[in-house]
């Protein structure tokens, strides 16, 4: 979508405004175009929420010096190309649960996201990389990798957006759209109410150290399959509404851009996976996962998912029912006719988070306020193409609109096992990037889409 020519929120127009675009990788993400040094290298590199710290391949790697160059979607880096680099240590080695990971130094440059370019951002340099997309890491930065090597947090891109006088508040906005959208948004410092249905809620994110926020963690409460979408302020308990979750569920769950699918243990998963007749199946990359039948994709059905009350976000199926070919053909299910598509929420392996990805915030506006330890959602306007753009102010109550659920909920289980630095392959977008300047102006450009 193109957000340029927005006004505003005073007088006079956006400064800073921008819609990039990008091709899909192979494997998947919702990537934001930046440009990183002098002269200026272009890279797209994959959001994720569920980590801190944005690093690019150098293409001296391994990795990237491969014949079939999987470096060659997301970009790479060459320090000595750029007049403005800076070498800041040797400390960068991240690891992600999915096995990949990155090793190298860490650096500053300039950085230009959108129309926005920041004189100075430390990043890291994988001079050794198992990943050939690099990252936007925008989560606390308590769980930056220099933090444990017992070096103190420094400012990634949200920080040091503030530390520049470019946003009033650690806070952005998340709007991905649906399924087929080739584009979403991200508002740094900004919301857009045209975006979403009812009301902003906000819940407060979930730690197991008091005061020490490292995820975005909130309490889900319950999940329940309906025949029908309902709004963020329904109640959700019709007649024709089968509960999935026992009562009393208060489980934390982390929210990640970076996951393409949704994993959530299996005392919510078996339930689900029967009411909705999904079958694990083995497909021909040897992989085990949950596959629903393809024509469930025209179902009136949707997962509902609730948090501290009123609270809750209405995935419809067809968000969830997702096409994944192998050599041009889909899968089959057990009976061996029908054609099987890829569930967007999987069981949980082992002890890593319950986490609601993409196939979850599809469906979800959401506010990530790192100032505040709080997160607030609604349930998404799909394909809106209107703008109703607020800034964020400081302080506590800075999310314009938004209304803090009377009765949080505390977690009492899903808290281990969810240390940062998640990371999952899979689909995929562009994503329009933004900001609120200080004085009520906000920078916005896009983030691309890639299906699986």
């Amino acid at each position: 979508m193109d957000l340029d020519g927005i006004p505003s929120f005073n007088n006079g127009s956006l400064r800073h405004s921008t819609n990039a675009r990008c091709r899909c990788p192979k494997d998947g993400g919702y990537y934001v175009n930046v440009t990183i040094g002098t002269p200026g290298r272009n890279l797209s590199l994959h959001l994720d929420t569920g980590s801190s710290d944005t690093w690019v391949n150098s293409p001296s790697s391994i990795l990237c010096q491969n014949e079939d160059k999987p470096c060659e979607y997301s970009g790479t880096y060459l320090a000595n190309d750029s007049s403005t680099y800076e070498y800041i240590s040797n400390h960068f080695d991240i690891k992600y649960v999915d096995g990949s990971g990155a090793r190298g130094d860490y650096a500053s440059d300039t950085f230009t996201i959108g129309n926005t370019k920041l004189n100075r951002l430390q990043f890291g340099i994988g001079y050794s990389s198992t990943n050939a997309q690099g990252l936007l890491g925008i989560g606390y930065a308590l769980s930056e990798v220099q933090t444990r090597a017992g070096l103190p947090a420094y400012n990634n891109l949200p920080a040091q957006m503030v530390a520049d006088g470019l946003i009033n508040s650690n806070a952005y906005s998340i709007w991905l759209n649906d399924l087929d959208a080739p584009t979403g948004t991200i508002l740094f410092g900004g919301v857009d109410a045209a975006k979403y249905e009812g009301d902003l809620l906000t819940l407060p994110v979930q730690t197991p150290e008091k005061g020490t926020y490292k995820n975005f963690m909130v309490t889900m409460t319950g999940m329940s399959l309906s025949q029908s979408q309902s709004s963020s302020s329904d109640k959700g308990n019709g007649d024709n509404t089968t509960q999935i979750s026992k009562d009393n569920l208060a489980l934390a769950v982390l929210l990640d851009t970076g996951s393409t699918l949704s994993y959530l243990p299996s005392e919510l998963i078996k339930p689900l996976y029967d009411a909705i007749g999904i079958e694990y199946i083995t497909d021909p990359d040897g992989k085990v996962d949950g596959y629903a039948p393809c024509h469930l994709m025209s179902s009136s059905q949707s997962v509902m998912f609730s948090f501290s009350s009123p609270l809750q976000i209405a995935v419809p199926m067809n968000e969830l029912i997702i096409n994944r070919t192998f050599h041009g053909k889909l899968p089959r299910m057990p009976d061996g006719v029908t054609d099987a598509c890829i569930f967007g929420i999987q069981e949980r392996n082992g002890t890593g988070a319950n986490t609601l990805g993409d196939t979850f915030l599809r469906s979800a506006y959401v506010v990530f306020d790192l100032d505040n330890n709080e997160i607030s959602m609604a349930q998404t306007r799909f394909n809106a193409t209107a703008t109703d753009l607020k800034e964020i102010k400081k302080g506590k109550g800075g999310v314009p609109g938004a209304k803090a659920v009377e009765n949080p909920v505390e977690a009492t289980s899903g808290l281990t096992g969810s240390e940062g630095g998640i990371y999952v392959n899979g689909a995929a977008g562009e994503l329009n990037v933004g900001m609120g300047m200080a004085w009520g102006l906000l920078v916005s450009g896009a983030m691309v889409f890639v299906g699986l």
